[in-house]
């Protein structure tokens, strides 16, 4: 199966997937070799009358509820357009901290729209592709060729925009979702000509089975990994090594930066990120430690052999610590807990059953979801459908199923109420955009019920 890129980026309500809406969605499909196929896609979703956005991010993308009410495709509309025509067969869905923001936003998107959640990014022969942390890797071990962006106070930064305008590549309108895909083409391929080699080895490290052969506990080695958790001082980059199982079949790893002896000395140690959990399926930057023996490798990230040794040895001779990290991280709880069935995505799988019947929901047409009452097996499923409903199929509702929504509804928009009119008077105090802000108080008027 012929296989290509797909870069794409959302601009949402908020930050949280499991509250927010995504508002824009914009993407541009290329070949392996980064060359554009087709036209670019820029979609606008249409923001339902339950959900208040947050005003600061409205400062950032300009995007107002009225115009995607306007212009914009209904959730079950943009599912449905996305899964047909963007994330075929062979895609590889590729972002810029994707993995922790876009993926988890499209993911509770399907889910609200009884789309499978998952299936988009692993099913016949798709995958995805994170660039944040492979933009962190090339910055900390192999820099040569590209200029790299610091902060006023002289810190290390890897925003998209600054990658962009150091090294010369136009990227007008950032935080416009199509102008920020554009910029992280024109990166992607920065990198991939500048250091080839890294580049063509972490796009194949991607996949969780190519990162377990690397990483796991039946043959624990320290290896070189880049992620967020770690300082900037040495630009995100350690050596690590793995200790103990996770939840959901990850691993926990120790940044050997750190001696465990001395850290356990401390009067009140903090093992987090010393001790982190490392997610397979979340294209982590991870390499082996010969990576360091070339180009001044060791040097660059502030560490030498003897140190990783030393720590090892420290590491290994506390098992009680390694025990006690593996209990504490499963009796913690891996998600908040769920405020309604649209925040549950991971509360639980489907069975088969729930899936065939979810299938046809998201198939039928506004007039047989009128007399379409399945008997689901999965408890947050009814209270879904209900919601579906109304948000994309209005006329579908019965007299007491409007009801039910509109306490929900209304029930939601209290919830945010306060704070939204608060960031409304935060914003207008500092002198943010007037248009933006009439826009977003009109919003909250239309939304008070009678």
């Amino acid at each position: 199966m012929e296989q290509s890129f797909f870069f794409y980026d959302l601009e949402t309500s908020g930050l949280s997937p499991r509250v927010d809406r995504i508002m824009q969605f914009a993407g541009q499909r290329t070949n392996m070799n980064l060359e554009p196929i087709g036209e670019p896609v820029n979609l606008l979703i249409k923001l339902a009358d339950d959900t208040l956005p947050s005003p600061y991010a409205i400062m950032v993308t300009g995007i107002t509820p009225q115009s995607t009410q306007l212009d914009g495709l209904t959730e079950a509309e943009f599912c449905k357009y996305v899964l047909e025509e963007i994330f075929t067969p062979g895609t590889i869905a590729v972002g810029y901290n994707s993995v922790r923001f876009d993926d988890e936003h499209m993911r509770y998107c399907f889910w609200r729209n009884f789309r499978d959640p998952y299936e988009w990014q692993w099913k016949d022969e798709r995958s995805k592709w994170d660039l944040l942390d492979v933009v962190r890797m090339t910055r900390a071990l192999r820099p040569e060729g590209i200029e790299w962006p610091v902060t006023d106070d002289g810190k290390a930064t890897n925003r998209l925009e600054l990658i962009t305008k150091m090294n010369g590549i136009s990227h007008e309108n950032a935080h416009d979702a199509l102008a920020d895909v554009n910029a992280l083409i024109d990166v992607t391929r920065l990198i991939r000509d500048k250091q080839p080699s890294l580049y063509e080895y972490l796009l194949k490290m991607r996949g969780k089975k190519a990162v377990q052969q690397l990483v796991n506990l039946e043959k624990p080695t320290p290896f070189v990994y880049s992620c967020g958790q770690y300082s900037s001082t040495h630009n995100k980059t350690s050596v690590a090594y793995p200790i103990a199982p996770a939840k959901n079949g990850n691993v926990l790893v120790f940044d050997l930066r750190i001696n465990l002896d001395e850290l356990l000395a401390e009067e009140e140690p903090k093992f987090f990120p010393t001790v982190k959990e490392l997610k397979y399926n979340h294209c982590p930057a991870v390499a082996p430690l010969g990576v360091l023996s070339q180009g001044g490798g060791w040097e660059k990230i502030g560490l030498t052999e003897e140190v990783i040794k030393k720590n090892l040895d420290s590491l290994l001779a506390h098992p009680d610590f390694i025990e006690r990290m593996r209990s504490e991280n499963e009796a913690k709880p891996e998600f908040p807990e769920s405020a309604d069935s649209e925040s549950a995505l991971y509360d639980g799988f489907l069975d088969t059953q729930d899936k065939t019947k979810c299938l046809a929901v998201a198939r039928a047409t506004a007039n047989q979801l009128a007399d379409f009452h399945p008997d689901f097996v999965d408890s947050r499923l009814p209270e879904l459908l209900l919601h579906y409903k109304a948000r994309n199929f209005a006329n579908s509702l019965s007299e007491s199923e409007s009801k039910q929504w509109e306490e929900y509804r209304v029930a939601r928009i209290k919830a945010h109420a306060n704070d939204y009119i608060r960031a409304i008077q935060e914003l207008a105090e500092a002198g943010k955009d007037p248009y933006l802000l009439e826009e977003l108080q009109l919003w909250y008027q239309s939304l008070l019920p009678y």
